[in-house]
């Protein structure tokens, strides 16, 4: 790992880093080596694997992406690690078989994390849109991957298919929590667009991601800093911040203790 950067360098995939190092509102700083974050997994190496156990000691995995995407991805190479255990959190509303709120008005194989549903407002709004979706669906998800963050031993890492929307807020999430700085969750956000270029190239080279990618405007993928800075600014508007809103949905003050012992220097 890049000590400067939080980078870790790997064959397999590009836009993976260590959320270590972060400053805090009364002045410490974020452990490093106890949550990762990612984009998809499914083409890392055995040295790549090698590297997440015993650099990192890799214990845990919240994958974040629909049933469809995992069915149509099949098993990636972390599944045939006894020592990792996988945890299946989509922040899609899933029903049966089908993926998301629209699966039965379009093709479910198709419906993908930057398929943005229509929303009012402009085009740069949409993300913050989707993002609050993730909320008022899944807060079952969101309370797990953070518990898992916080009541595992190793490092855990959270991914998705880019590592850039669910990724993003998940992580986001567990740092308010950990009371980083808003200023650091956002410029921690946007370290994606530094990779972005790569991280499309191996999306485009997946036949789930392909056609969707090359569907939308190549600027519509940035992570600009003002989208994570606005949602999060809604979550405090409209919920009373973070944790009030984790509260509303089964999150305890030991919870908290737990991750922030975990998180925190």
């Amino acid at each position: 790992m890049n000590a400067s950067t939080r980078w870790i360098e790997l064959d397999g995939a590009v836009n993976v880093r260590d959320l270590g190092g972060l400053p805090t509102l009364d002045g410490r700083q974020t452990r490093r080596g106890r949550v990762l974050r990612a984009d998809n997994l499914q083409n890392l190496s055995v040295a790549d694997i090698r590297v997440l156990l015993d650099e990192h000691a890799l214990k845990n995995v919240i994958d974040l992406r629909s049933e469809a995407e995992v069915r149509l991805e099949g098993p990636g190479p972390l599944t045939r690690i006894p020592s990792v255990r996988l945890h299946h959190l989509s922040l899609f509303a899933e029903g049966g078989a089908h993926t998301d709120v629209t699966a039965d008005t379009v093709d479910v194989d198709k419906v993908l994390p930057w398929h943005y549903r229509e929303h009012d407002g402009p085009e740069h709004e949409r993300p913050i849109a989707h993002y609050l979706g993730y909320l008022h669906n899944r807060a079952d998800s969101i309370v797990a991957a953070l518990r898992v963050m916080a009541r595992t031993d190793g490092a855990a890492l959270v991914h998705c298919a880019a590592g850039k929307d669910r990724t993003g807020v998940v992580c986001a999430l567990a740092l308010e929590v950990a009371q980083v700085t808003r200023e650091a969750i956002v410029a921690d956000y946007a370290m994606t667009g530094e990779r972005l270029e790569a991280i499309l190239t191996r999306l485009r080279a997946s036949d789930t991601y392909a056609a969707d990618l090359d569907s939308r405007p190549a600027h519509t993928h940035e992570p600009h800093a003002a989208i994570m800075d606005k949602f999060l600014a809604r979550v405090d508007e409209e919920f009373g911040g973070t944790l009030e809103w984790l509260a509303q949905h089964g999150w305890t003050d030991d919870d908290t203790a737990a991750l922030r012992n975990r998180l925190l220097t």
